[in-house]
């Protein structure tokens, strides 16, 4: 056993050190609380669950999207990504959104995937902006790779957030040239698109303690 053990301690990827993300309340549009906090390691499975049926789901490509997520999401959870992160955003439990993404060093970050289960409310949006808090305002990033897989995606992130292309720069998901968001442009764009109340209320902290999987994915 402790040979075993020795050999998985050196397929562990290093860690620079992670800082814990604070938790935030979004209120939406339909007058909701959506909390987006951290994901813990067992949680992941549910995630993994909860996105399977969508990687048979073509329109937008969420297909596509929902394949890489759950095996990114495997990867953090068999140790075999450095420094990846997972959040959600949700609603009384609810999962509504997840996001992720790693730390390649002290310095540049890899955004990875943006995946909206509860359509029609930003929460894509909101989510993907959380993410990018997290690299520079709580990792103090320079700043982070960024590539889109889907029309909506390319909008969203780099015609909105006037992302720099730098296709100089090999992003690991492949797809479109690399972009890149800035220091610069995080600072100039953070007060309109990353928006949030901290601290997150207990109740609404309490009412997302545990996760559960959306009865209905209308995509």
């Amino acid at each position: 056993m402790a040979i075993i053990d020795k050999m998985e301690q050196q397929l562990r990827p290093p860690t620079i050190g992670l800082k814990p993300y604070a938790p935030k309340v979004i209120p939406l549009i339909t007058g909701e609380d959506m909390l987006v906090r951290e994901v813990t390691l067992e949680e992941i499975p549910l995630l993994m669950e909860t996105i399977e049926p969508l990687m048979k789901q073509p329109k937008d490509f969420y297909d596509i999207v929902a394949s890489r997520i759950y095996a990114e999401l495997l990867g953090m959870y068999r140790y075999r990504v450095q420094d990846e992160y997972c959040f959600v955003g949700a609603i009384d439990g609810v999962i509504a959104g997840i996001v992720n993404g790693r730390f390649v060093n002290e310095k540049v970050g890899m955004s990875y995937h943006t995946m909206t289960l509860k359509r029609g409310l930003r929460v894509g949006a909101q989510l993907f902006a959380a993410k990018m808090e997290y690299h520079f305002d709580f990792m103090d990033q320079d700043e982070v790779w960024i590539v889109a897989e889907s029309p909506i995606g390319f909008k969203r992130w780099m015609i909105e957030y006037e992302l720099e292309p730098r296709p100089q720069c090999p992003h690991e998901l492949g797809g479109v040239p690399t972009y890149v968001l800035t220091r610069a442009l995080w600072e100039k764009h953070k007060a309109n698109k990353n928006v949030g109340i901290r601290p997150a209320f207990e109740d609404v902290v309490e009412a997302n303690k545990v996760l559960v999987k959306p009865e209905n994915i209308v995509v």
